[in-house]
């Protein structure tokens, strides 16, 4: 099934009654439309929000190096806008952005130190998640340059092994967060998208996203297998195996492997619902 982005409006098309982006001017009814500017998020994870105000909840991260557009800029310190990378829309705090930047890399480590020389004893002046992007300038040692200053170590950007269950397994222990993109914490549906991002997949950023737009429907008998996605209403895990599903869950307050049988009762029993879908990442 192929789902139009309207249908999940309020995340990904960048529109509201009184404001919305210059590229919807004749789809959607506004009272103004704007040219958004673009930016890159300055801080190693930027929390955006669906209201400009930290008690709406978190709803997504944004990354180090990610691309973000800014349609409005508000007196209270707040913007809103749409991230490049998954085309989610809401606010986020104007002091984490900077200028636009080309990033070329991704961290591949769970974090990276950036030090202020090219020596492992020199004073770290940041510290970088994975999947955080980065520009290098040059490699010095064992150490590569970044453009916007200071020296990670190179290997934290080597291209990850394994396929994008590896990745995802990476994650296990790492505890739950609703919205999280890190290994700081991370939720069901941060942990597909960043497992496959870390191959080089785009991924939806939510769980009914990832349901209509990644791979296709499994037939009921078909046996199930490494990297089949399974998923509930606003839930989604990865089979590690035929039989064993990793995911971010609430239960465990982390991102743990159990047998997908303990966990298709475990979640019915306490109103979950049933599984509502297979997908296979052909």
């Amino acid at each position: 099934m192929i789902a139009d982005p309207f249908d999940f409006q309020s995340r990904l098309v960048p529109a509201r009654r009184d404001l919305a982006a210059a590229s919807l001017k004749g789809r959607v009814d506004a009272e103004a439309f704007v040219e958004g500017t673009d930016h890159s998020v300055a801080v190693p994870i930027l929390n955006l929000w669906t209201r400009p105000e930290t008690r709406a909840g978190l709803a997504t991260q944004l990354l180090f190096g990610e691309a973000f557009t800014v349609f409005e800029t508000r007196p209270d310190g707040f913007c809103w806008g749409q991230a490049r990378t998954d085309g989610y829309v809401g606010y986020v705090c104007v002091d984490g952005l900077g200028a636009p930047r080309v990033m070329g890399q991704a961290v591949t480590a769970p974090r990276t130190h950036v030090y202020s020389a090219p020596d492992i004893k020199a004073p770290v002046i940041n510290s970088l998640p994975c999947l955080a992007l980065v520009s290098v300038s040059g490699t010095e040692g064992s150490f590569a340059a970044l453009e916007t200053g200071g020296y990670v170590p190179a290997c934290h950007l080597e291209t990850p092994a394994g396929d994008f269950v590896d990745q995802s397994l990476r994650f296990q222990s790492v505890p739950y967060l609703w919205g999280g993109r890190s290994f700081e914490g991370i939720d069901c549906s941060g942990l597909v998208q960043v497992a496959l991002l870390s191959k080089g997949r785009s991924a939806p950023r939510d769980s009914d996203m990832q349901q209509a737009w990644l791979g296709r429907e499994l037939c009921d008998d078909e046996p199930l297998r490494r990297g089949d996605l399974i998923f509930w209403k606003g839930h989604v895990g990865i089979m590690v195996d035929g039989r064993t599903l990793l995911h971010a869950n609430a239960f465990h307050m982390a991102v743990a492997r159990e047998e997908l049988a303990t966990a298709v009762a475990r979640i019915a029993a306490s109103g979950g619902g049933q599984v509502t879908a297979r997908r296979r990442m052909d």
